[in-house]
């Protein structure tokens, strides 16, 4: 038989009978043979592939997004190529290892990269950034409104009768931090309430450190807001350890609703983030413009919504706010 009469077997191409389907498949399972995809790629300079550049391994957050993006390329027929890189010059690296096997697209959850940097290295690939939104022409863009949902936080906890509301906020240069910010600050002034930011990075090592700032404070907070979910279980745990009980003591509530978030002994209040959705949405953005030659940019901003669970409680009754103090 043909090489392109076995390249069809193997396309299931409905072209090929039966009988011979039958006698490549079995030829193949006697020989061990798999189609070789690097070769096919190179043959055609053309490839079925997304390159997703995975910049955190240790956030949950970032596994439901991927899980989002396979779940929409596996019903769209593309294949996905996970790239890990942390910031600078890993990025960078990690961004070209992606180029090089001549994806379709790429997807970058949340890269810290300048963005001009960034699409000087992409140039006109199609390029889709999941949670951080940046000015730069050429990159669609699939976020959450981080504004909307630390408003929705602080709005929550205020209801609840608390006024001491502390930030716990991220890094510079963090995917979302600085509009978490902007939404908390903006609440708390609409309702009359002085806003207290406490600067960390997105990891659960910093919010055990916050954790020891907090209670050194001459007046502790009565509800902490932490800006992702690691900060909060980090502030969980260093709370435990220094006698401070949650919700009895002071409230917390996180950002994400990650699996970390849901777990039983954890049951942290916290605003979700639709990151399967996100991840989804993510793969349709830049297969549309792809496949229907939009040059414009796109901007999708996805709602936020509060997730309530046990890690927050209403002010305790007159008297007992002065002992958190």
């Amino acid at each position: 038989m043909s090489r392109a009469l076995v390249s069809l077997v193997f396309r299931n191409s409905p072209k090929v009978a039966d009988d011979t389907r039958s006698r490549v498949i079995a030829a193949a399972e006697r020989l061990g043979y798999r189609p070789n995809a690097n070769a096919r790629r190179l043959a055609s300079r053309t490839t079925d592939t997304v390159g997703v550049l995975l910049r955190d391994l240790h956030n949950p957050f970032f596994a439901d997004i991927v899980d989002g993006i396979e779940t929409a390329a596996d019903r769209k027929n593309v294949q996905v190529l996970i790239s890990h890189g942390r910031r600078g010059a890993d990025e960078v690296s990690a961004v070209e290892s992606l180029l090089e096997l001549r994806p379709i697209g790429l997807v970058l959850l949340s890269p810290s990269l300048p963005t001009r940097a960034m699409a000087a290295q992409v140039g006109t690939l199609p390029t889709v950034i999941v949670g951080r939104e940046v000015r730069q022409r050429g990159f669609d863009i699939v976020v959450d409104d981080d504004v909307r949902g630390a408003e929705l936080a602080v709005r929550y906890l205020h209801k609840l009768g608390h006024r001491r509301i502390l930030h716990v906020t991220g890094g510079p240069g963090e995917a979302g931090a600085a509009q978490r910010i902007r939404g908390y600050e903006r609440a708390m002034r609409a309702l009359g309430a002085t806003p207290r930011v406490l600067p960390a990075r997105f990891s659960e090592e910093a919010g055990f450190a916050a954790a020891e700032v907090i209670a050194g404070m001459d007046e502790m907070p009565t509800a902490v807001f932490a800006a992702n979910d690691l900060i909060a279980v980090g502030l969980l745990s260093g709370f435990d350890q220094l006698g401070i009980r949650v919700p009895d003591d002071v409230s917390l509530l996180g950002y994400d609703n990650t699996s970390l978030a849901r777990t039983r002994h954890i049951d942290l209040t916290t605003i979700d983030q639709p990151r399967r959705a996100m991840g989804e949405l993510a793969i349709e953005t830049l297969l549309e413009r792809l496949y229907r030659d939009r040059q414009r940019s796109t901007i999708h901003r996805m709602m936020p919504t509060l997730v309530i669970r046990s890690t927050t409680r209403p002010i305790p009754a007159a008297g007992a706010e002065e002992r958190t103090r």
